[in-house]
């Protein structure tokens, strides 16, 4: 297969701590609580990276579904980063992202388990945002789950 290649880009604008940023037509906003100094405004920078971690996952999962013939009715997402504040505090040798991250999939399928699993895999193997994790040496502590339809 010949190389593919997507570029993609953002524009931001920062005032204080906020970050306001278009991708496309679609705009966002980073922020931090008022007890780190920022507004509120907007969910803060990790906060993001695991919400694009849910959101990659689910979009590879619905293209190796269909690439499967796998039923996907829904699936849904509880993930959680585990992060040591003295990194981003200045502490060296001490990393200032995650630790952790805890991934909990719940997939909505008549499909049996066995497929379920074959299905993790794939996306895991193929899921941008999630290698981009991996890459990083964080551990990746990841559990699917069947629900029945």
């Amino acid at each position: 297969m010949s190389e593919k290649r997507l570029i993609l880009s953002v524009n931001a604008e920062s005032s204080g701590l906020k970050t306001e940023f278009r991708a496309g037509r679609h705009q966002f906003i980073i922020d931090e609580p008022p007890t780190l100094g920022g507004s509120d405004a907007g969910a803060n920078p990790l906060e993001y990276v695991l919400g694009a971690l849910a959101g990659c996952e689910n979009v590879v999962a619905n293209f190796v579904a269909r690439e499967l013939d796998f039923r996907l009715e829904s699936i849904r997402f509880e993930i959680k980063g585990d992060l040591d504040l003295r990194g981003l505090m200045g502490e060296p040798n001490v990393r200032t992202y995650f630790q952790r991250v805890i991934v909990r999939v719940w997939v909505k399928t008549p499909e049996p388990e066995e497929r379920v699993k074959v299905l993790q895999e794939t996306v895991d193997r193929r899921c941008p945002v999630f290698n981009l994790l991996r890459a990083a040496g964080v551990e990746l502590d990841v559990e699917w789950a069947r629900e029945a339809v």
